[in-house]
């Protein structure tokens, strides 16, 4: 089966199923406020998926070298800069042109979790941006658990809180709270990105297609009115 009809029925899989996968949940989630357009904060996101996430979570449908296109890593003729990439981005895989899969294996994730993490390519359009948003930033301690964290959106969850170690980090600095959910937000923003890497040129192609109709309208109802009128 070729990548573009896995990539449709898994998308078409995830419309089915959205009700069951967005559990319901007692926290309000917090509002992200979503940029696609700002580069910068897809490329922060991005190193911070690297260095947080993706030691177990991949990206399978996203390339290196699509994605540094995608979030501006490129110089002025529009060339990837690949050793930027290789330098802060490429932690697995061999070549710029690789697929972003976890370093992690679906069988070690099985042992060390109880499940394998899954692929976060489609998780935006699964769960959604303000339950990521809220999600991220939403770990307290729980001795009780594995890990000896738990999270208020998604009880009894398997992930540890990978970030904890950079939200002490910015707690310990002025405004830290700020910058910390600033941070989450970068990286959210890149998984919106992720799930959806053509939204910007869908929605600035969908103005011009409905402007085509609405023209196209028009000369309709004339053409129609011509042909009827001897008919009356």
């Amino acid at each position: 089966m070729k990548q573009w009809m896995k990539i449709f029925f898994l998308l078409l899989l995830l419309v089915l199923l959205k009700p069951v996968l967005a559990e319901e949940t007692d926290v309000r989630l917090d509002k992200a406020t979503i940029d696609l357009a700002d580069l910068p904060s897809l490329q922060r996101g991005a190193q911070l998926f690297m260095n947080y996430c993706a030691g177990c979570h991949g990206l399978q449908y996203m390339r290196y070298n699509t994605l540094a296109a995608g979030i501006g890593i490129v110089d002025k003729e529009g060339k990837v800069l690949e050793e930027i990439v290789k330098d802060n981005l490429m932690f697995s895989g061999d070549k710029i042109s690789d697929t972003i899969k976890a370093a992690l294996t679906r069988e070690e994730g099985a042992k060390w979790f109880g499940t394998a993490p899954p692929d976060l390519s489609l998780i935006s359009r699964a769960r959604g941006a303000d339950w990521l948003y809220t999600y991220l930033r939403s770990f307290y301690p729980d001795a009780k658990r594995p890990w000896g964290v738990n999270n208020r959106v998604f009880p009894d969850v398997a992930m540890p809180h990978v970030l904890a170690n950079l939200e002490a980090r910015y707690l310990n600095e002025k405004d830290g709270r700020q910058k910390f959910d600033g941070a989450i937000l970068d990286l959210v923003n890149f998984l919106q990105y992720v799930g959806e890497p053509v939204q910007l040129l869908r929605q600035r192609m969908g103005i011009w297609v409905l402007l085509f109709l609405g023209i196209f309208f028009i000369f309709a109802c004339l053409l129609k009115r011509e042909y009827w009128k001897d008919v009356h």
